[in-house]
């Protein structure tokens, strides 16, 4: 475990950069708003990462209380990470780290990776209510639990119910979605966005 650097500054932006600002430590979190995740899991979406580097991100952050590690019960019998309540609440920072980033974005080059669920973020903002959101992408499928209270923000693959509202748009709506410059409810209504279910999400999006 590294020890811990600080700017040594009374000021609540400071002490927060003490404990996130390492490279790696919010695009972590990210992953593991999904809910728990395996040390396998981690390094395989977030490449780039070495593995010593990513050994100790996450010890640093069970130190720092924004992760727990837990043993899984048979048959699983693997550990995962997980995030504590404080781990939490940055996701309405990753919110408007990603909103301010979004114009950054630009086009897609050659060398980025990409995952569907790296998506989840920038669709979440755009969603308004309560409920269960299942999105298809063709990189993959995610889906959202939109205002969760507790548990995963979102979940790789089809939604573990019947979603209150299914999304399918292509690749590059998305990306425009994800760089702010197209709205959900502007790509439904231009036909960009095929929205069924009949939920209030699904319902308020055929609205919008």
């Amino acid at each position: 475990m590294s020890p811990r650097r600080s700017y040594d500054q009374y000021c609540s932006a400071a002490r927060a950069l003490d404990v996130v600002g390492d490279r790696w430590t919010l695009l972590i979190v990210r992953e593991l708003l999904a809910g728990p995740r395996r040390y396998t899991d981690l390094h395989a979406d977030l490449p780039g990462v070495s593995t010593d580097v990513l050994a100790s991100r996450l010890k640093d952050m069970e130190r720092d209380g924004l992760t727990t590690r837990r043993r899984l019960p048979p048959p699983g019998a693997a550990y995962v990470y997980e995030l504590t309540r404080r781990g939490r609440e940055l996701l309405p920072v990753l919110q408007a780290l990603g909103a301010w980033g979004a114009p950054e974005l630009g086009e897609r080059r050659p060398t980025d990776a990409v995952r569907a669920h790296w998506f989840a973020l920038p669709v979440l903002r755009e969603l308004e209510g309560e409920g269960v959101v299942e999105v298809r992408l063709e990189e993959g499928d995610f889906h959202l639990h939109v205002r969760a209270l507790d548990g995963p923000v979102y979940g790789d693959g089809p939604a573990p119910r019947d979603p209150d509202a299914r999304l399918v748009l292509d690749a590059g709506t998305c990306e425009a979605v994800a760089r702010g410059e197209l709205s959900l409810a502007d790509a439904v209504r231009d036909g960009r966005i095929e929205v069924t279910g009949d939920g209030t999400l699904a319902k308020a999006l055929r609205e919008g």
